[in-house]
């Protein structure tokens, strides 16, 4: 008898999260934020702040403080590595590189090895020729180690050795170019928030995302661009991609030496308002982040980007803070509570 209770309890519980979710879902963003309409009424003077007065508050409290290319198929469109190898080899990941070149490697030493099997009496050697002993040869010649066991004597085998030779410095300065490029292309080590959040400081929405850099040296002059985009319909009557930008209040970072929080007011002026979340889900809406900036250390610019659906923004939530002062003076950030966020 008594589980029962409990379970109707429960059940009545777990009916009035839902029901509280749904209204969420359809209600304008910038409505989000559990106020009575009384409240709402009364804080109506407050929300006509001049967008600048909007932006004084949200700069201070920040001063304070993805689809892959695989996973679209493209149709008539050719794209071919020999056209573009160097690209290809730079964006290959390290495991594909790898194999390639290992590939490539035994392959070469084969084909010169099937060569000097063409006349293997003008290969001097104290023991008999075989595919193996004659792909170890094309080994030595192609690095240009020459241990003197075996040697060219004919003119057809100094021929192929001259072109392996010439081969094998060709490919050791392409290797070498490719493996320093791969290893000095310019990083950015930009830590995003896992979600980004619709926060309400001082009775004014915004959206929030938070970003960290992760290295020890600082970014310079990081200048970071949002933008909203949507599947809308045209006039022709065909769905286009649509974006929209979101203006920062903040969308330059002189210095970025821990963590940032980037906020964008949902007043009038903003593609967000009015929306609701079942709006925007609707339209596969997006929100789109790139960072930009360069790095102390490197002197080089770098880039980041992500991205967030809406069904990864939390409503009338704000991250929670990660730096704080120790007692010995220092400053101590708490690089685990990045993505943590807590409800107002």
């Amino acid at each position: 008898m008594r589980g029962a209770v409990i379970m109707k309890r429960l059940l009545r519980r777990y009916k009035k999260k839902s029901q509280i979710d749904k209204e969420i879902r359809h209600t304008p963003l910038e409505d989000v934020g559990g106020s009575s309409p009384a409240q709402k009424k009364k804080e109506s003077g407050r929300f006509s702040l001049s967008t600048r007065e909007a932006a004084k508050r949200f700069r201070a409290h920040a001063l304070v403080e993805e689809k892959g290319h695989h996973d679209v198929v493209r149709v008539g469109l050719k794209d071919s590595v020999w056209t573009d190898l160097y690209h290809h080899a730079l964006t290959a990941s390290w495991p594909a590189f790898t194999a390639v070149a290992v590939l490539s490697y035994l392959l070469i030493n084969l084909i010169f090895a099937l060569l000097y099997m063409v006349a293997p009496d003008q290969i001097t050697s104290d023991s008999q020729h075989t595919l193996l002993s004659l792909f170890f040869f094309s080994v030595q010649t192609l690095s240009t180690v020459g241990y003197g066991g075996m040697t060219p004597v004919g003119i057809y085998a100094n021929a192929i050795v001259s072109l392996e030779v010439f081969i094998g410095m060709m490919l050791t300065a392409v290797a070498t170019g490719l493996l320093f490029a791969r290893f000095a292309r310019p990083r950015a080590r930009i830590m995003f928030s896992n979600t980004a959040v619709v926060s309400s400081e001082s009775g004014i929405p915004a959206l929030c995302i938070r970003i960290a850099n992760l290295r020890v040296s600082v970014i310079l002059s990081v200048d970071v661009e949002v933008a909203l985009s949507r599947l809308v319909m045209g006039e022709n009557g065909h769905l286009v991609r649509k974006f929209d930008q979101l203006l920062l209040v903040q969308s330059h970072v002189p210095v970025l030496r821990f963590a940032f929080v980037m906020a964008h007011v949902i007043g009038p002026e903003s593609p967000l308002h009015g929306k609701t979340m079942a709006e925007l889900e609707t339209e596969e809406a997006e929100i789109i982040v790139t960072v930009t900036g360069t790095d102390e250390a490197l002197g080089q610019t770098v880039f980041a980007r992500t991205a967030y659906r809406f069904d990864r923004v939390r409503n009338n939530h704000r991250f929670v803070d990660i730096v704080v002062s120790r007692p010995d003076g220092r400053i101590a950030v708490d690089y685990t509570r990045f993505h943590d966020v807590e409800q107002h």
